[in-house]
């Protein structure tokens, strides 16, 4: 097995960790020299990819990728597919399964309802409509190549060194207030172990990949200020805060996402609910990173 993780970030990371085993060979890519490092010491080969062109050794190594898990945001249009459609006879001969990393943000602003794969999808923003597409197109890719295309649609990520602990240490933690308001969240280890999951069991289709409690956002900041034995900050009108136009757009999407498809497949998830999560993140010392 060869797994490739293009977009080697935070979740792809994770992911690398979950496939890690005797005899599984695990690249990753990034468009930055300086992460490159960071990659190998977690024991994934790393290669440069600039969204543009593959250079000889990725190509070369592309050749025996059996796994494909595709990371990086598609902007105007995903790159990976676009190098796939133009050279598609030589690239990736010994595919056998693709997962595409995807967000809940497709589903657009539901007004605090339950929403499952199911439920049509009205982006709201342009960087959610640039994914339906990117996931149309993978979808559209694995039917081509006979493969299963897995889409993971993730709720808000967060885990070790990106958490609400780490918001409260560096002061920049805040209990925004907006009535009705309520996310999801994903543990990043469940993240690479759904990808696994999904995977070994020949999965396609699209899952939305999420944990059980979709609740307010300041709720959270509340129990980890408990759990850090700290005063939470100051609660904080939405309306009248000072936000970027990116964590404004965030709060003008309000939904409760369903996990029941994932489960039905037979996937227990290890951190279903944020209370038990942050709760092990801080008696193991792990939420530093």
């Amino acid at each position: 097995m060869h797994v490739m993780i293009f977009g080697c970030g935070y979740s792809g990371t994770a992911i690398a960790k979950a496939f890690g085993g005797d005899g599984v060979r695990i690249s990753g890519t990034t468009r930055s020299p300086d992460k490159m490092d960071v990659l190998r010491q977690n024991g994934i080969e790393a290669f440069l990819f600039d969204g543009e062109s593959m250079e000889e050794g990725l190509r070369q190594a592309s050749d025996g990728v059996t796994h494909l898990v595709q990371s990086i945001a598609p902007g105007k249009a995903d790159p990976l597919l676009r190098l796939l459609d133009k050279d598609r006879a030589r690239l990736l001969p010994k595919l056998e399964w693709i997962g595409y990393l995807s967000t809940v943000g497709v589903y657009g602003d539901h007004k605090g309802a339950w929403v499952s794969e199911e439920t049509p999808c009205v982006p709201v923003s342009g960087r959610s409509t640039e994914r339906l597409e990117a996931e149309e197109g993978w979808l559209a890719m694995g039917r081509e190549r006979g493969v299963p295309a897995a889409v993971l649609r993730l709720s808000g990520i967060y885990g070790p060194g990106r958490n609400a602990f780490c918001n409260l240490d560096k002061g920049t933690a805040r209990r925004l207030i907006k009535k009705d308001q309520v996310f999801n969240r994903i543990r990043v280890e469940d993240i690479g172990a759904a990808t696994r999951f999904l995977s070994e069991h020949g999965l396609g289709g699209i899952y939305n990949v999420t944990d059980d409690t979709p609740g307010p956002p300041q709720d959270v900041i509340v129990e980890a200020a408990r759990l850090m034995g700290v005063e939470p900050p100051p609660e904080q009108a939405f309306e009248t805060a000072e936000l970027t136009p990116m964590a404004r757009s965030f709060y003008g999407e309000n939904k409760r996402i369903s996990n029941a498809k994932l489960k039905a497949a037979g996937f227990a998830f290890s951190f279903p609910n944020y209370p038990m999560s942050l709760a092990q993140l801080w008696q193991d010392g792990r939420w530093r990173g």
